[in-house]
């Protein structure tokens, strides 16, 4: 187990004395591909996606890792955007993360507690189905590679007529699952079969803001209102017409969701 390499990219540019949102991925996909929609809605944020090992812009990892460290991977990309510039010490930052990058959050906030001012956990749980089930994922695109999983995860994100209605973005997250590397994919798996930190949400004291589509059938409202009632700071919130992409499905709505949240966290 080590800690991986992974890669951001900017999807939006508010200026140099602006919030910067730190946006985290979905299992399978990109974070360009899932958050570009809401970062250019997403008014007065600078917005920088990460991307998994072996998905998008980050290399494969060549080893398995585990929650906490893809949390510390995302704590350094941070330390390395700031001592490059690219990010002001005196900055504003804020995260965001879908699925398993939402598990990432809740971990940033345990291990990372003063790197961000609020969390934002979005299509996501203190744990998310169980160990068994993600070792049997991880065995398959092992061996049958990533679009082995294709139907099953287009049946999972989208909400019923999203795929019909918006070609381009759904086809944009479909390509990034077919083009993620197998065994990077099977390592995020392991690592979400090891992960539980339902007994430690109490833990985290910044503000967090669990939201969940009101057609996701993985991570459905109650694993959101487990997160809000577990965290001192913690609010719950649904998005309608919207499965487990809820920054791709519903743009406007997260990005009035998550502006709000940050522009008022304390």
């Amino acid at each position: 187990m080590s800690v991986p390499q992974i890669k951001a990219t900017q999807l939006s540019n508010a200026g140099p004395s602006a919030p910067v949102l730190i946006a985290g991925p979905s299992l399978g996909t990109s974070g360009t591909a899932l958050w570009a929609s809401t970062a250019a809605l997403l008014d007065g944020f600078t917005v920088i996606a990460w991307d998994l090992p072996g998905h998008g812009n980050s290399p494969a990892a060549a080893d398995g890792f585990s929650m906490e460290e893809l949390a510390t991977a995302v704590s350094r990309l941070v330390e390395a955007a700031v001592s490059a510039g690219d990010i002001s010490a005196a900055q504003e930052l804020h995260y965001a993360g879908v699925s398993l990058g939402g598990a990432v959050g809740l971990q940033l906030g345990l291990d990372f507690p003063s790197t961000f001012k609020s969390l934002a956990i979005l299509c996501s749980g203190a744990k998310i189905g169980d160990a068994d089930s993600w070792e049997a994922r991880a065995e398959t695109v092992r061996n049958q590679g990533t679009p082995a999983v294709l139907i099953g995860s287009a049946q999972r994100w989208f909400a019923e007529g999203f795929i019909e209605r918006e070609k381009g973005a759904s086809a944009a997250l479909l390509h990034s699952l077919q083009d993620a590397d197998r065994f990077s994919y099977a390592f995020c798996c392991q690592a979400l079969a090891a992960f539980d930190v339902r007994s430690r949400l109490a833990e985290i004291q910044v503000p967090v803001l669990a939201v969940t589509g009101a057609e996701d059938a993985v991570t459905p409202a109650s694993f959101a209102e487990l997160i809000a009632d577990g965290v001192p700071g913690g609010r719950s919130a649904v998005v309608p017409d919207a499965a487990h992409l809820v920054p791709a499905e519903q743009p406007a709505d997260t990005a009035e969701l998550l502006g709000s949240f940050f522009r008022t966290a304390q």
